[in-house]
């Protein structure tokens, strides 16, 4: 498992040890891929994350909420333990994210990471690969970028990424 994968979910892990709100809302997100900048990820649609409108979809909180969350992730995958705090977000939705059983996919990106702000996008899409949402976040990181559990990426070969310091194992 490549380096940033691993380290991506350890970040995703003290998200949930935390017990707030990501681990009531979606304790069963899964972190599918990660390299510096991007992460992939899918969640099991449950009846918790409904709305209550008309047919079963995926409540659009959950969305803003996984918006929040997963452009978190995408500043973690360029290897900041603290991932800041939100500036701005925002979310469009395109079509109905799903139902029961689903699986809701996103794909995060940190489009840009400065000294003090991060810019990220995530896109939602369903079983079918349409896209279902969109949603852009915002982050102040001014103070994340000197922690002591940051790590620092470099690249190896075309695919692979590789930790430049200590033991990143879990």
């Amino acid at each position: 498992m490549a380096a940033c994968l691993r380290y991506t979910r350890r970040v995703w892990k003290s998200f949930i040890d935390n017990k707030g709100h990501d681990a009531q809302c979606f304790p069963n997100l899964n972190i599918v891929s990660a390299k510096p900048g991007e992460v992939v990820t899918s969640l099991k649609v449950e009846k918790y994350n409904l709305n209550r409108v008309g047919t079963p979809a995926v409540h659009g909180g959950l969305v803003m909420s996984l918006t929040d969350t997963l452009g978190s992730l995408a500043v973690a995958s360029k290897g900041y333990w603290m991932t800041g705090v939100s500036t701005d977000i925002g979310t469009s939705f395109v079509r109905p994210g799903g139902k029961i059983g689903d699986y809701l996919h996103a794909k995060a990106v940190c489009t840009g990471l400065g000294k003090s702000l991060a810019y990220t996008r995530v896109d939602f899409t369903n079983p079918k690969g349409e896209l279902v949402a969109y949603g852009y976040h915002t982050k102040y990181v001014g103070k994340s970028g000197q922690h002591e559990k940051n790590v620092s990426f470099s690249r190896k070969t075309g695919e692979d990424w590789l930790y430049t310091a200590e033991d990143l194992e879990a």
